[in-house]
């Protein structure tokens, strides 16, 4: 009977060590779902596994700081990384709710590049390193105008008469009041300073109001297409990735409308008080490499924040990428320090818009 429990005790022990071992070999990484995750899988998670033995858990969120600021403020930190759009990336750092990434541990690109110089302006930042540059989108279904004008400009989302039917957008103030003002005319170096004050965002609110009623809301990246696919709306914001990956992937018959583009980048973040910095650190470098940037892209069509990256791709993919020239020609960066400043407000305004 001692023997049994003896061999009992040492089966739990062993048990217990071989729980332990493997929660001391994972970390924990949070991101978009979809197609989005799946190029991160395949380009980072893998690749970084089979290197290191490092095991991948990965999560999906709806974007934001709500839940990282939620686990700081507990001492409960469960995250170990987050890709983080940039706006929540310079807010997240400045209300100390991040790690800090020094830029030095960044490797040269895959050609001897300096990493300071191989990345792309503002990819870079002392709380995270990004990795691709996304865009917001139109899209519309090529088989719902067989015959007929088809739409290319941003202003044809405005209009009604020409193209009707239902549209679907992101729900939220940012990107929205951008092409509203852009689309009624007004200069992209004139949108924010216009926001800023009363008259600017009636303007762009009155502009949105002329489509109102006929606009469907999203708030998860895989919806747009799925709404397009589905016959519920004939145009759609979207990120460029995931209609690229509808229409690439599976076979849909989408279209994807570049004019004034907004572009921004997206990347990891550490979670302030994460008990895998070293392990955490250790992934973010690896997964903003010239080789995993540029094999990320070809599992979805965001441009790489590395030359070195884009040098890798063919051109027919690199045609494909928001920062092609031909695509980039009109393209309104979002202005990340602004959106720290006003978005609460511009929230609290656009929610109250919505419930009128």
């Amino acid at each position: 009977m001692k023997n049994k429990i003896r061999n009992l005790s040492f089966a739990s022990v062993a048990l217990l060590l071989s729980s332990q071992v493997l929660a001391d070999n994972s970390l924990t990484v949070v991101s978009w779902g979809g197609a989005f995750t799946k190029s991160q899988v395949e380009a980072y998670h893998k690749p970084f596994t089979a290197k290191t033995g490092t095991e991948i858990v990965s999560e999906d969120f709806s974007g934001g700081l709500a839940e990282i600021k939620a686990q700081v403020e507990s001492g409960n930190v469960t995250w170990d990384l987050v890709s983080l759009d940039k706006p929540d990336i310079v807010r997240g750092c400045a209300e100390g709710l991040l790690e800090p990434l020094d830029p030095k541990l960044l490797q040269p690109g895959n050609d001897g590049t300096p990493a300071n110089q191989d990345f792309v302006d503002g990819a870079i930042h002392e709380c995270a390193v990004a990795s691709i540059v996304v865009s917001n989108i139109l899209a519309y279904d090529k088989s719902r105008y067989s015959g007929e004008s088809t739409p290319s400009k941003l202003k044809d989302l405005f209009d009604l008469k020409k193209f009707p039917g239902r549209r679907a957008l992101q729900k939220q103030p940012q990107g929205n009041l951008e092409w509203a003002l852009l689309a009624d005319g007004v200069a992209p170096d004139r949108i924010y300073p216009m926001l800023e004050t009363r008259e600017g965002r009636d303007r762009a609110f009155r502009k949105l109001d002329t489509i109102k009623s006929n606009v469907v809301w999203w708030t998860t990246g895989a919806q747009p297409a799925q709404l397009l696919a589905d016959g519920e709306v004939v145009m759609t914001s979207a990120f460029n990735g995931r209609i690229d990956s509808a229409q690439y992937v599976e076979g849909k018959p989408f279209e994807i409308i570049w004019d004034h583009q907004i572009g921004y980048m997206n990347g990891w973040a550490i979670p302030k008080g994460t008990k895998n910095l070293k392990k955490a650190l250790e992934f973010a470098v690896f997964s903003s490499s010239t080789q995993a940037l540029a094999d990320q892209a070809r599992w979805i069509a965001y441009g790489p924040t590395r030359k070195s990256s884009a040098a890798m791709l063919d051109q027919e993919l690199l045609a494909r990428l928001p920062t092609a020239p031909e695509n980039y020609q009109t393209v309104f960066l979002f202005d990340d320090e602004w959106w720290i400043d006003y978005a609460d407000e511009l929230n609290e305004e656009f929610n109250t818009w919505l419930a009128r």
